[in-house]
C-alpha cells in the first residue's frame, strides 16, 4: 500500500459538500462498488457516523469519510462537482483508472503493484 494520500477537492464541490452535509448534519461517504458495464462504480452516501478503520479527510470544515478498500484506488483524485441544465453531480478524475465504460458510469481499475 502506498504510504501517503493525496485526494484533491475543487472550490465548487467542498461548497456543495458543506451545503448538503451541514443541512442535514452529516458527513460525505465515498466508496467504490461493484456495478455497471465497466465492472466497478463510485458511490456516494451521507452517513452520519464513521466506522473505526475509516479515513477522514477534512477540509474547509467539511468532512469526507473513505473506507480503506476504497482509499487505496482513490489516492491522487480529484473531486469536482458539475451542475448545469442536463445534470448535477459529483465527479471524480481519477489516475487509478485504466478503461472506462462507453456510457461513462463506470471503469475497471489499473493494477498496480504498489497497492
Amino acid at each position: 500500500m502506498k504510504n501517503f494520500f493525496n485526494f484533491n477537492i475543487d472550490k465548487t464541490a467542498i461548497n456543495q459538500i458543506k451545503y448538503i452535509t451541514t443541512k442535514k448534519k452529516k458527513k460525505l461517504r465515498i466508496f467504490i462498488k461493484g456495478g455497471g458495464c465497466g465492472g466497478l462504480k463510485y458511490g456516494f452516501i451521507l452517513v452520519k457516523n464513521k466506522k473505526y478503520n475509516d479515513t477522514c479527510i477534512i477540509k474547509d470544515n467539511i468532512i469526507i469519510v473513505i473506507d480503506p478498500i476504497s482509499l487505496q484506488y482513490l489516492s491522487g483524485s480529484y473531486l469536482f462537482y458539475i451542475s448545469n441544465l442536463e445534470e448535477s453531480k459529483f465527479i471524480i478524475k481519477n489516475s487509478n483508472i485504466k478503461k472506462t465504460c462507453s456510457c461513462g458510469s463506470s471503469f475497471k481499475l489499473r493494477i498496480d503493484e504498489n497497492f
